[in-house]
Formats: C-alpha cells, sequence, structure tokens
C-alpha cells in the first residue's frame, strides 16, 4: 500500500478522539437548550434593571466563572452599555470603590456558594447597589441575597468525568450574551455606533460606511442633463483623481442619469458622432442605481458584484448626488486574513 493511501487512514484512536469532542460539543449544546427552556419573567426583571442602570454594570464573579464575567463585560461595553470587571477578592483590598450608587452588580457564581462572592454581597447591599445573579440554584447563598436572579438549573458538565467547569460556564457565557445584545436593542444601538468601537479587522471592514470612501467634491463630474454631451466632457475635464461616470442631474438639482467613459467611446465605436451635440439625457442612463452614504461596505459589494457595475452614485434623503463609490474605492479596504 502507498505512503498516499495509508495518510487517508484514520486510525482507531483518532475516531475516538472524534467521537468524544462531538459529544461535548453536543452535552453543552443541550445545556444551553435547557437554559432557554429555563428562562423566564426573571430575565425581564435583570433586563429592566440593566437597562436603567444610571451608572456602570459591574461584573463580578471568581475562576472560571470570572473569565466569563471579563468577556461579557467587554461585550456589554462594546455594544453600549458601559461596563467594568470586579475581580471578587482584590474587592476586599481597594477595589470595592469602584461601585457607586447608580452601579448594577452581575454576579456570576454558579455555586451560588463561592465564599469571594458571598462575603461581597452584604458589603454591596449596604452601598445600596442592586444585585443580579447567575448561578444554579436560586436558594443558594447568591440567588436568595440577589435583587433578581437567573437560574441556571444543575447543568452536567461536559466530559467523562463531568468535573471542570464547560457546560455551565458555557451557559453563563450565552445569558451574558442574551443581556448585551438585547440591551442594545432596547437602547437603539446601531450598526454605526457599533463601529466606533471597532475600527480595525474585518469587523471594522464591515462597519465602514459609504461616506468614509466615497469620492466626492472635486473628484465628481456632475452636469445637467439638458447640456450636450460635448460640452459635458469639455467642461468637467480635470486633472487628477476623478470618476469614470458623470452623473447628471435635473433642474431640481435631482440624480436623474449616469454617463460614462464607456457610454462615450460605445457613440464613437458607432459612429454616431452627431449624438455628440445632442443633450447627453437621450443617451444617459435614467434611474441609475444609488446608495446612501451611511450605508455599510458589504452592502456596497454585493451591489457592485451582483449588479454587477462598477460605480454607485451617493445621494442624500432629498436624491441630490453628494458623491460616487467606485469598484477601486472598495478593493482597497477588502479584508485580508486581519482578525476581527
Amino acid at each position: 500500500m502507498g505512503s498516499a493511501a495509508e495518510s487517508q487512514l484514520i486510525s482507531f484512536s483518532d475516531l475516538e478522539q472524534l467521537r468524544e469532542a462531538r459529544a461535548i460539543i453536543q452535552s453543552e449544546a443541550e445545556g444551553l437548550v435547557e437554559v432557554s427552556d429555563r428562562l423566564g419573567t426573571e430575565f425581564c426583571v435583570a433586563l429592566r434593571t440593566l437597562h436603567d442602570c444610571s451608572g456602570i454594570v459591574v461584573v463580578t464573579g471568581m475562576g472560571k466563572a470570572g473569565l466569563i464575567g471579563q468577556k461579557i463585560a467587554a461585550t456589554l461595553t462594546s455594544m453600549g452599555s458601559r461596563s467594568q470587571f470586579l475581580h471578587p477578592a482584590e474587592a476586599f483590598h481597594g477595589d470595592l470603590g469602584c461601585l457607586r450608587t447608580g452601579d448594577v452588580l452581575l454576579a456570576l457564581s454558579n455555586s451560588g456558594e463561592t465564599e469571594e462572592i458571598c462575603s461581597l454581597l452584604p458589603l454591596v447591599r449596604r452601598m445600596q447597589v442592586p444585585i443580579v445573579a447567575v448561578t444554579a440554584i436560586q436558594k443558594s447563598s447568591l440567588g436568595s441575597q440577589a435583587d433578581v436572579c437567573i437560574s441556571l438549573g444543575r447543568l452536567k458538565e461536559a466530559g467523562p468525568h463531568g468535573l471542570a467547569p464547560s457546560t455551565s460556564t458555557t451557559a453563563m457565557l450565552a445569558v451574558g450574551d442574551a443581556f448585551a445584545l438585547i440591551l442594545s436593542r432596547m437602547k437603539g444601538w446601531t450598526p454605526q455606533q457599533f463601529a466606533v468601537f471597532h475600527p480595525g479587522g474585518n469587523l471594522g471592514w464591515q462597519l465602514k460606511t459609504v461616506g468614509e470612501l466615497m469620492r466626492k467634491a472635486s473628484q465628481l463630474r456632475i452636469a445637467s442633463e439638458a447640456a450636450s454631451i460635448r460640452d459635458v466632457f469639455v467642461s468637467l475635464s480635470k486633472p487628477g483623481r476623478r470618476t469614470g461616470a458623470v452623473m447628471l442631474v435635473d433642474s431640481a438639482g435631482r440624480l436623474s442619469g449616469v454617463f460614462t467613459d464607456s457610454d462615450l467611446a460605445r457613440l464613437l465605436e458607432l459612429r454616431r458622432d452627431r449624438q455628440l451635440d445632442l443633450p447627453v439625457s437621450e443617451s444617459m442612463t435614467r434611474s441609475p442605481l444609488t446608495i446612501r452614504a451611511d450605508a455599510l461596505l458589504p452592502e456596497v459589494v454585493e451591489i457592485l458584484s451582483s449588479k454587477k457595475v462598477s460605480e454607485l452614485p451617493v445621494v442624500d434623503e432629498n436624491d441630490k448626488p453628494i458623491g460616487l463609490i467606485d469598484i477601486t474605492d472598495v478593493i482597497g479596504h477588502l479584508p485580508g486574513d486581519a482578525e476581527s
């Protein structure tokens, strides 16, 4: 048997590893379904508590739950809800000072009996800071002292021994994501606002707007639809970077059509020279595809590729041209292998 054929064989141990990996992921997925089915009105109460927070959502948790808490705090912040992580042990050595009236404490502990968390709760309550708990059992020390408790239930941890926090921490993360994403919707958070905090990598590319990349001012060629083709090209001849399309407007300044260098070349190839002295409106493309300045770059790419056009006029709310985006402008900003 050749070496190529041998390399395609999967050993028994590899099969077992794949089977076990799939079982672990399936086990965690089943846990998430349990948590989803268990969610009740207490989630809505917790959501309103977080939404009404006039200060900062302070997330705390110990060990693996603390690592999940750091991610939740980061997601909340990036989605428009100011948040920070508080290490429960460090809280007793000065970090408790980050809590203020108007803040909310989001506490994570699967057992609900984590010593560092439970010792922190009376101090927080004396500060009159509301506590939202995410824990397995509502009657635990954490659950019973919280203003509102999201009960995950006794989830089975993944793996043959079920020892390492896995399903429980995945469930905490999912609940945190639900908080962050729904809060962003309640606050009217837009992709454009999201882009402000994610300027780099693939996310940055997806959230760039047409207004950031479009050609404008002296780079545009705009003319009246009543002008002749000859007059349009003579009067708009200018040095430097320019567009290949002339945007034509009606008497009110609204975009009515486009005429490109390719259109001009086609007339000359067909020896229709007489049309050069006729109104450009007779030869222009009427009602061209347009886009708004606040549209995101992926939308531009989709239109350019699906409609097989190389330029898109950018218009305002009154359909007046304010810019133009060219396929070459987009190519220079396509993402490579940058991380989001």
